[in-house]
């Protein structure tokens, strides 16, 4: 338990995070998400991304391939597609 006057660690990221996106916009860590991953791709090259998505962590791609099937890419696929539609939209009124 913290003491008087002391917070959790997850407390004081939370904090922070909430005051850096309140300062800085809701954009604010989408671009800079944006730029690390953009890095990343130049140090490691175009297939980095394509080959940690393969490997799929401690579960696997293809397990997970196998355990959701087709479908489930598709759907994760088509919610995708309406958010950058969404967000698509959302630029060009502000234009």
């Amino acid at each position: 338990m913290a003491e008087k006057g002391k917070m959790a660690v997850d407390e004081a990221g939370r904090r922070g995070g909430a005051s850096t996106s309140q300062r800085h916009g809701p954009g604010f860590y989408e671009g800079i998400g944006r730029r690390g991953g953009e890095s990343t791709k130049h140090r490691h090259g175009p297939g980095f991304y394509e080959e940690i998505g393969r490997r799929g962590g401690k579960i696997g791609g293809a397990a997970v391939k196998a355990k959701y099937g087709h479908e489930f890419y598709e759907s994760i696929g088509h919610k995708g597609g309406q958010k950058v539609k969404e967000l698509i939209s959302k630029a060009r009124h502000h234009l």
